[in-house]
């Protein structure tokens, strides 16, 4: 079964549900942190003369160009760390996934499917096969379609 369940969220672990939840909370904070500031610089441009006092106060166009130089560390990281989260996930799923030229029988992919081998054979030569599924996305029935 692949890891991969797009349509059928009942179907992931707990620790992906919160990982995704985690993933979605640190994405929407950094989103936030990097669009206050230029919420804060459109209205400064504009001359809403609140912002305008407010840059005066917090040092004008000189304090707004170390808040720069802060915001570009700030993304140089958060970039580094997603390049080694991407090297990581690729040195990980090398090491899980079995040779890519292994040759699969198919008492090993009905063993896996949990599919009988007779099942498989009336359908190796159909052109169209409805696969029948359980709630818990197991393989139920193979139900091969033949052309008259």
């Amino acid at each position: 079964m692949k890891d991969y369940i797009i349509n059928a969220p009942q179907l992931q672990s707990l620790q992906k549900r919160v990982g995704a939840l985690f993933t979605w909370a640190i994405c929407w904070v950094m989103w936030i942190y990097l669009l206050v500031p230029l919420v804060t610089l459109c209205s400064w441009v504009l001359g809403d003369k609140q912002m305008i006092n407010e840059m005066r106060w917090f040092g004008g166009y000189k304090s707004l160009l170390e808040l720069m130089e802060i915001y570009v560390v700030t993304l140089l990281i958060m970039l580094a760390l997603w390049l080694i989260w991407i090297f990581y996930r690729r040195l990980r799923s090398r090491a899980l996934l079995p040779s890519v030229h292994k040759i699969v029988s198919d008492t090993e992919l009905c063993a896996f499917y949990q599919v009988k081998v007779d099942e498989l054979q009336q359908c190796r030569n159909v052109s169209m096969i409805s696969v029948y599924f359980d709630d818990h996305g197991h393989i139920v029935q193979l139900d091969p379609h033949i052309n008259r």
